[in-house]
């Protein structure tokens, strides 16, 4: 491959496009794009097929910034490709701008994956490299490849040391993903400069144990070394590829270069004229693109607008001779649910009584036979979690033929089961690279006090808008035996702060129907299902609201009579049961007592005012909140003068209704905490004691 003076001045051209950028917000990294802008221009120039007239062109190649602090290297390229104009490089970090300190997807056109805590790039790319894999064994016929891309890269020393990365690539090592090409910049420099403690292990030897193809590149400017790295790993179908290319973190900069203070601030302006006289750039005008090489760009991506022109004709050659095949393919790119997809879903018996987990397998099994892009497993917890697609495969390299027979043996890569293993970190981000792929729906399963190793999936999700579903089962101090280590006590309150999440509790086995109904639906944010390990009782439909109000996350299920509650309990999740039976305690007492279903605060709180009235009237003081889990934030719902039960210590390892009844969380629990609320607001003057109306303020 020839590279001429043209490739070092737009090499030049990116380098101090990202130290204007960087300069000019007076913040930022420009020592990786320093170091790192000759591997980027190979990658882009010679091998990365996107396009910037489409830049969700289905069969594109996915470039991926793991180490998204190096954002400005990432915008110097879009520039150049046509993504974006130059006085988005100018706004770079400044308010309302598409060049964030930290690449945004859905922001920013042609950036692939929300970056910036390390290592989830580089596992969003695993997730991206098996919706690729599993939609080629899908939709791939002899003579239309039309899924048929690569996933690269380009990953920091910080991101292989971030754990979630070291799941990501044994978990990638395993299943082969033959087309995953990372480009690893290794500088040996972080923020803290330290190069001695962190940098002593054989990080290629590590990933050649996870079976992974490696190849060195000794000197990280040398463009014909770095190309025949790339196409060697192209080559390699059998292993992902891990290229270590040995840069110097802020090349050229006279004092910076190869030390931790090119990292994480600006250069200064007398280093960055130092820096490009050094490399023989013109001091002045800042943001410069010679016209050389913008026409060279231009030249080169225009290679990309060819290949996806040659896409579309082949997908028109094959929606001829496969048409029922495109039309599938099409509505999944689309991210349209299948015609028909909710109907027919199990429903439950009134009177017996079934975990929210096992109801949720019965639903998710029907969802897997009208819903064929859901795609997912759990971190080696399917006969506890029961988050599995039974009869649709197991997803992985084709079994050889002795193993054919084998449950899920002859599926390969069209297999929907992913079998991650103990793996949560990894889990999280690789659901996520399969939202941002497209083509799938993504689900995964561990227990809810497991959902801490998620949390930054699960923010990235949520903040790319992505339509993931994360299941977390065991979902309170029930759980029993196991103890406090796997009793979650907080971390449902914890998923509730996560912006644009919305968190469902289910009641009962109805209500779980229904939650998976609102988690497909939902095509702006992930969803997290919360359920019991614990059998809970199947509501009686017939003398209760129906199930179908958990769309609104709150709802009346049931009162004791007509008229303006005395009293108003609300639960969620296993907690309903309990407070449907306080209630009706203090109906025998002569309460008016209603009971609130709140399954989900974020749907309840998303619907209109009067809705919310309806069901929490202002002038209704008494109230009490019921769940087994961390107290703190029920105070928006039942106010100054309510209670809630709940729980604010760790649990205890016994069986579980030991455990709840020895911190609190019982009927008589409930009917006491009523009675007190009650109490308490006739005093104040508000209702008396059975919920005759009284004088009643307003609050």
């Amino acid at each position: 491959m020839e590279f001429t003076e043209r490739d070092h001045q737009a090499i030049q051209t990116l380098r101090f496009l990202a130290v204007d950028m960087v300069e000019g917000a007076r913040s930022g990294h420009p020592g990786l794009p320093l170091g790192a802008a000759p591997m980027a221009w190979v990658l882009w120039s010679r091998h990365l097929r996107v396009s910037a007239r489409d830049p969700s062109w289905p069969d594109r190649d996915r470039f991926v910034l793991s180490a998204g602090h190096g954002s400005a290297l990432l915008y110097a390229l879009l520039h150049l490709w046509g993504f974006l104009p130059l006085d988005e490089l100018r706004a770079f970090r400044s308010l309302g701008s598409r060049t964030p300190g930290h690449p945004e997807a859905g922001l920013t056109p042609g950036v692939e994956a929300t970056t910036g805590p390390l290592g989830q790039g580089l596992a969003n790319a695993v997730g991206m490299a098996i919706a690729e894999a599993h939609l080629a064994a899908l939709f791939n016929r002899p003579g239309f490849p039309i899924v048929d891309h690569f996933t690269y890269v380009l990953a920091s020393d910080g991101d292989l040391m971030e754990g979630v990365a070291a799941e990501a690539a044994s978990l990638a090592g395993h299943l082969k993903l033959g087309k995953l090409i990372v480009l690893y910049d290794q500088n040996r420099v972080s923020l803290a400069g330290s190069t001695d403690l962190s940098f002593t292990e054989d990080v290629p030897a590590r990933f050649r144990a996870y079976g992974w193809h490696v190849a060195e590149v000794a000197d990280g400017t040398d463009l014909f070394a770095i190309d025949g790295a790339i196409r060697a790993a192209q080559a390699e179908r059998e292993r992902p590829s891990l290229l270590c290319i040995r840069t110097v973190i802020g090349y050229g900069a006279p004092t910076k270069a190869g030390t931790h203070h090119a990292h994480g601030s600006p250069l200064g302006p007398e280093e960055v004229r130092g820096a490009k006289r050094a490399l023989g750039w013109p001091e002045e005008p800042p943001f410069l693109v010679p016209e050389g090489v913008r026409a060279y760009a231009a030249e080169l991506r225009a290679r990309g607008e060819r290949a996806e022109e040659r896409w579309r004709r082949r997908l028109a050659e094959y929606e001829r001779a496969h048409p029922e095949l495109a039309r599938e393919f099409s509505r999944r790119i689309r991210g349209e649910l299948p015609a028909g997809w909710d109907e027919g879903l199990p429903g439950f018996p009134a009177g017996g009584k079934v975990s929210t987990r096992k109801a949720s397998e019965a639903v998710l099994r029907a969802l897997g036979e009208r819903v064929p892009e859901l795609v997912g497993g759990s971190a080696d917890l399917n006969p506890s979690c029961l988050t599995w697609l039974p009869g649709k495969g197991d997803f992985g390299p084709a079994a050889p033929p002795d193993r054919q027979g084998e449950a899920g043996g002859g599926w390969g890569y069209a297999g929907r089961n992913i079998h991650f293993g103990v793996r949560e970190h990894a889990m999280g981000a690789i659901a996520v690279g399969l939202a941002l792929h497209g083509g799938v729906r993504p689900f995964t399963g561990t227990f809810l006090v497991f959902s801490d190793y998620m949390r930054p999936p699960i923010r990235l999700a949520a903040l790319t808008h992505l339509p993931a579903v994360f299941v977390f089962t065991h979902d309170s101090v029930a759980v029993g035996e196991d103890g406090p280590t796997h009793q979650p006590v907080e971390q449902l309150m914890n998923l509730r702060c996560v912006p644009n999440l919305v968190v469902i509790r289910p009641s009962d086995a109805e209500e779980v129907r229904e939650a998976w109904r609102v988690a497909l639906q939902r095509k702006d944010g992930p969803t997290a299902l919360i359920l019991t390990r614990q059998d809970v009782p199947v509501l009686d439909r017939a003398q209760l609201a129906p199930a179908a109000g958990l769309h609104r996350g709150a709802y009346v299920l049931w009162q004791a009579r007509e008229g303006i509650p005395g009293v108003i309990l609300l639960a969620t999740g296993s907690e309903v049961a309990l407070a449907l039976e306080a209630g009706r305690a203090l109906a025998q007492e002569g309460t008016n007592a209603r009971v609130v279903a709140v399954p989900s605060w974020e749907l309840f709180l998303a619907q209109p005012e009067g809705y919310r009235e309806e069901v929490l009237p202002r002038g209704v003081r008494a109230r009490v909140a019921v769940e087994a889990g961390c107290p703190v934030g029920w105070e928006r719902f039942v106010g100054l003068d309510g209670e809630v039960v709940g729980v604010s210590r760790f649990g205890a390892s016994a069986p579980g209704p030991v455990v709840l009844r020895e911190l609190g969380i019982t009927p008589d629990a409930v009917v006491a905490a009523a009675r007190r609320v009650l109490a308490r607001v006739a005093a104040a003057g508000g209702q008396d004691y059975h919920g005759r109306a009284g004088p009643v303020a307003q609050g």
